[in-house]
């Protein structure tokens, strides 16, 4: 069987608290990612994630959202991919702030491919 390409691998995994994001976050470590590290704003979520995985050397957490370019650049540092799953996806939260929804889902997203596309250029 082939060695899937993200083995020994630096993940980022934007929103990895969220339902999605901590099934991702779950596979890249029992694939063998060398770090996966979890980017999100809610550290209640990464305490428990913390406490559910143990000592784990593999595993790291950044407090930060996808709105700050700043934040998310430095968390993108030595990062070799990227798993994108921050965002506002409850409909009725969006209709009722739809500002608020294009900031994280929109400019979020533009954040973390202008920060991606920085490392890629200039590896750390």
């Amino acid at each position: 069987m082939a060695k899937h390409s993200l083995v020994g691998k630096r993940v980022l995994v934007t929103g990895g608290t969220g339902s999605f994001g901590n099934f991702v976050v779950r596979r890249l470590l029992d694939l063998g990612a060398a770090e996966v590290r979890v980017y999100s704003r809610d550290e209640k979520k990464q305490y428990d994630m913390r406490v559910f995985y143990g000592a784990r050397k593999d595993l790291t957490f950044v407090i930060g959202d996808v709105r700050d370019p700043g934040r998310i650049d430095e968390a993108m540092t030595g990062i070799q991919a990227v798993f994108h799953a921050a965002a506002l996806k409850q409909v009725p939260t969006c209709e009722h702030h739809p500002h608020e929804a294009v900031r994280t889902n929109v400019l979020g997203a533009e954040n973390l491919v202008d920060a991606a596309l920085r490392h890629a250029s200039n590896p750390s």
